[in-house]
């Protein structure tokens, strides 16, 4: 049986809107943002990005597996099959059926190397998906 999961079309190497939407959200929310969304998109060389619902997407080909948003007081880095991710440093949030989140503020201790961590499993696990059909 093949598995079905969210797919977008227009993806892009590199899309100009979200070099337009950090500039926007500039500042220390904008950085954290920024910052972590420079991280997904160094993950391989099929990443490839888009706006869509008004923040940065990262997917492997045209498959989301990562995002950013700003918020008022918060960075949100959000993962589409975050329910699915092992989180040994119980950093995602979230009770949907499918997407977690991990909650960033300025001034606030994160763990990094977790976040890096779950950025990268995210990426592997969205491969696999595409892989495996």
């Amino acid at each position: 049986m093949k598995a079905e999961f969210l797919r977008f079309n227009g993806t892009v190497e590199r899309d100009s809107r979200i070099d337009a939407w950090m500039k926007e959200h500039a500042g220390k929310l904008g950085d954290l943002a920024d910052h972590w969304f420079a991280v997904m998109r160094k993950c391989g060389d099929e990443v490839r990005e888009i706006l869509h619902d008004g923040c940065p997407v990262a997917c492997l080909g045209d498959a989301p597996f990562g995002y950013v948003n700003v918020f008022t007081s918060h960075v949100n880095v959000g993962f589409f099959h975050g329910a699915a991710l092992p989180d040994p440093g119980r950093l995602l949030q979230g009770t949907g059926k499918f997407m977690r989140h991990v909650k960033l503020r300025p001034g606030t201790a994160t763990n990094a190397a977790a976040l890096r961590r779950l950025i990268e499993v995210a990426y592997l696990d969205i491969k696999a998906r595409v892989e495996q059909g």
